[in-house]
């Protein structure tokens, strides 16, 4: 059981890590290669099936917030899945999923959850859960306003 352990937190660190380098591909490559791959961002109740769609969920956020910083808070790993709290931020300067971008800063805390393969390693898949309308709102704050997520 340690071992399996150790092995998904190895797994989450480095996805972490390639996404806070924006290394898409490698993201992509911490997860299962196949139709199990998932990406489920639950606030907006949408669900990425496959590992071709969880690659376009990264390459649109990457696209929506191009600065995006994942800084940890807590974690928790039980055989099969790792929860992590963690604060995103960065600058909304492209669509994020029909909010034009104004160029405001971001900063939300969320809450995921990460299910793992004990076989290959890697990550079946990702569920977050976060404010969306205190993200929303920060996003479309005019210019000058100073906006503070609710938590």
């Amino acid at each position: 059981m340690g071992n399996t352990i150790e092995q998904q937190r190895a797994i989450v660190r480095e996805h972490i890590q390639l996404e806070n380098s924006h290394d898409w591909d490698g993201v992509r490559g911490t997860f299962v290669q196949d139709d199990r791959a998932h990406y489920d961002v639950i606030p907006i109740g949408m669900s990425f099936k496959g590992i071709d769609a969880v690659d376009q969920f990264y390459r649109a956020i990457a696209t929506a917030v191009p600065d995006l910083r994942i800084d940890v808070v807590s974690e928790f790993d039980v055989p099969g899945r790792s929860i992590r709290e963690v604060v995103l931020s960065g600058t909304h300067q492209g669509d994020y999923f029909g909010v034009p971008p104004r160029g405001n800063r971001v900063r939300v805390e969320l809450a995921c959850f990460f299910t793992c393969d004990a076989e290959s390693g890697k990550l079946v898949g990702e569920r977050i859960y976060f404010d969306q309308a205190g993200v929303v709102k920060q996003m479309q704050a005019e210019e000058g306003t100073p906006v503070v997520a609710t938590v």
